[in-house]
């Protein structure tokens, strides 16, 4: 039996109380974090000339800040020791070539802090999560989480309209068996419409950032006209917020309904190893790749695949499948503007359609069971 993690997420409704010690405990790991990050650089720039020296070097931690600084006691230490870890992580993943540089954060962008189980500081409750220093928190749990997972750890999140959420990592053990391979498609991205399967079917994405454009962009001129620092300029910051967060949110349930209906039906699923931000960059179709989330699909259906024993394939992005005539096999250039794909054999396809057929027959070789 192998062990599984697995994070489920909840909405929270923390007290007036509780909630100005998140927004506490979010500034004090941002403060920590910037902090380490300053002084390591600070000791490399002084010591990088001499890298025995720079080897000796002990990194600062959370906890010789606190004497300097007593408000950093106020919050849950294993917070702040998470924002050492995290530091440590960016770092390793930089001086391996996988990252760059570990940047300072700032409360713009995302908010957010994780404690680790210790001691049983965090339980599950009746409606309620109690967590360290914040005690029983109102939760929604709209999914229970099996009794046999154990949880890891816990990071709770705001958005930017002020919604706060916890996401609770849990580690399960899980017979994973392997499904024989019977049922396989292929997918062709589909600029309009996120895919096109090697069954003719389209995915038939709603647009849902494309259908709010123009109220998303009349409620950004309100914003802009509001006097920086007002309470009326946070409040129209809250509502546009809210609309981009709904749109994420719609996105999120289309991708989670559709890949769990692809799941459901195949055993294997054959698509191209495609980069997203390249194509975005070189097609100049940056609205129309970035709305459909591609990526987020690709991920939704890697881990629904996993969980059932069966496979994605991905096969070479460099593989001709548009150029590729899906009957005979003959291989000509196609100009984007060429919606049908026709052939002196006498295909005449649509063609991500054709796309699809091949990306499912190159995956068939790649599985060896074609």
């Amino acid at each position: 039996m192998a062990k599984q993690n697995k994070a489920y997420k909840f909405r929270l409704y923390p007290t007036e109380e509780q909630a100005f010690l998140i927004r506490k405990t979010f500034g004090c790991v941002r403060f920590v974090y910037n902090k380490m990050l300053a002084e390591r650089k600070e000791t490399y720039e002084t010591l990088k000339e001499d890298k025995e020296a720079l080897k000796k070097v002990e990194n600062p931690t959370p906890a010789t800040y606190k004497e300097d600084f007593e408000w950093l006691k106020e919050v849950d230490s294993l917070a702040l020791a998470n924002a050492q870890l995290n530091l440590d992580k960016a770092y390793k993943s930089f001086f391996k070539g996988n990252a760059k540089f570990p940047k300072f954060k700032s409360k713009r962008y995302k908010q957010s802090y994780t404690t680790n189980v210790v001691n049983g500081n965090i339980k599950l409750l009746d409606g309620h999560i109690k967590l360290p220093k914040l005690k029983k928190v109102k939760m929604k749990q709209h999914r229970s989480i099996p009794s046999e997972c154990k949880i890891k750890s816990c990071t709770i999140s705001m958005t930017s309209s002020e919604k706060y959420y916890i996401s609770i990592l849990t580690e399960c053990e899980k017979a994973v068996v392997m499904k024989d391979i019977q049922e396989v498609v292929g997918l062709d991205f589909a600029m309009n419409g996120l895919f096109v399967d090697s069954e003719g079917k389209k995915a038939n994405y709603p647009k849902f950032y494309r259908q709010m454009l123009l109220k998303l962009a009349k409620e950004q001129r309100r914003l802009s006209r509001k006097k920086k620092g007002s309470s009326n300029r946070n409040r129209q910051r809250i509502r546009v917020a809210k609309l981009k967060e709904k749109v994420a949110n719609q996105r999120k349930n289309f991708l989670h309904h559709k890949s769990k209906e692809l799941v459901s039906t195949y055993d294997a699923v054959i698509m191209e190893d495609l980069d997203m931000k390249g194509i975005s960059r070189a097609l100049k179709f940056g609205k129309a790749v970035h709305d459909n989330g591609w990526g987020m699909f690709t991920s939704f259906l890697q881990y629904k695949l996993n969980e059932q024993g069966k496979q994605l394939v991905k096969i070479d992005k460099w593989f001709p499948s548009t150029k590729t005539c899906s009957d005979c096999g003959t291989v000509k250039k196609i100009e984007l503007s060429e919606r049908i794909y026709k052939c002196e054999c006498g295909l005449n396809l649509d063609r991500d359609y054709n796309s699809a057929i091949n990306i499912k027959k190159e995956g068939l070789r790649l599985l060896s069971i074609a």
